[in-house]
C-alpha cells in the first residue's frame, strides 16, 4: 500500500478503515484514521486510530492489553476505504466479544468463522490434559495413533457414499476432518498450510476458473 495513494480530500482527512482477523476472516471492528493514525500504525504495526471523540490518536489496546498486530493491509480501489488484516491480542470488543459486530440474528450465519475458530481451539487443546480431552489423548498416543485414525475415518466417509447413506457420509466426514485437524496440529501445521498449497496448485483461478483442470 502506498501512503500516498489515498483520497485524503476526499473523505476530509479520515479515513475508514476495517479491521478484518487475518487467520479466521472475521470484521472485528471499524474506525478511522487520519494522516498520522496511518503513520503511527505503519510504524509500530499495531493498528491505531483517530478518535473523534477524544479528537486525539488512540492505539487499539492501549488500556486493555488487547492490541491488533498488523499483518497486511490494502486500499480499496478508490483509495479512500483501508483494510487491515490483523492478529488480535484477546478480545476486539470492549463487550468482551471477539468482534464488535457479534448481533447476527441467524445461527451460523458464517460457517467458515466458525470454523477457523474452532481449529485455533482444538490447537489449544494439543498441550492439555488427556484425562480432560480427547484431543490431547490423541496427541499423548502420537502419529501413528492419529494417523490410525484418519484411515479409519477416511475408509468409513468412502463407505456411508457408496452406500448413498447422505446423513451417514455428513456424520463421517465431521469426523474425517476433525481428526485430519488433529494430525495438521501435531505435525506443527494448520489448514491454513492446506490452502496455502491449494493456491499454489491453482494460482489465479480467482481470476479465471477455466484456468484450473480440477
Amino acid at each position: 500500500m502506498k501512503k500516498q495513494e489515498i483520497n485524503w480530500q476526499k473523505i476530509n482527512n479520515l479515513l475508514p478503515v476495517i479491521v478484518q482477523h487475518a487467520t479466521t476472516c472475521e470484521v472485528l471492528m471499524l474506525g478511522y484514521m487520519n494522516p498520522e493514525a496511518l503513520e503511527k500504525t505503519l510504524a509500530e504495526k499495531k493498528v491505531t486510530f483517530f478518535s473523534r471523540t477524544k479528537n486525539r490518536l488512540w492505539t487499539k489496546g492501549e488500556t486493555s492489553g488487547h492490541f491488533l498486530n498488523v499483518v497486511d493491509m490494502s486500499l480499496d480501489c478508490d483509495n479512500d476505504t483501508l483494510l487491515i488484516l490483523a492478529n488480535p491480542i484477546g478480545a476486539t470488543c470492549h463487550t468482551g466479544e471477539d468482534s464488535c459486530f457479534h448481533r447476527f440474528t441467524q445461527q451460523g450465519t458464517s460457517h467458515w468463522i466458525w470454523f477457523a475458530q474452532l481449529e485455533q481451539h482444538l490447537a489449544k487443546k494439543k498441550n492439555a490434559d488427556p484425562a480432560s480431552s480427547y484431543t490431547a489423548t490423541l496427541h499423548s498416543k502420537g502419529i501413528k495413533k492419529i494417523a490410525q485414525k484418519v484411515g479409519e475415518e477416511a475408509v468409513e466417509t468412502a463407505l456411508a457414499a457408496v452406500s448413498q447413506d447422505k446423513p451417514e457420509t455428513l456424520s463421517e466426514a465431521a469426523d474425517l476432518v476433525y481428526h485430519l485437524t488433529v494430525l495438521l496440529h501435531h505435525q506443527g501445521q494448520a489448514w491454513a498450510d492446506v490452502i496455502a498449497k491449494l493456491q499454489e496448485r491453482h494460482q489465479g483461478i480467482g481470476l479465471h476458473p477455466e484456468g484450473s483442470n480440477k
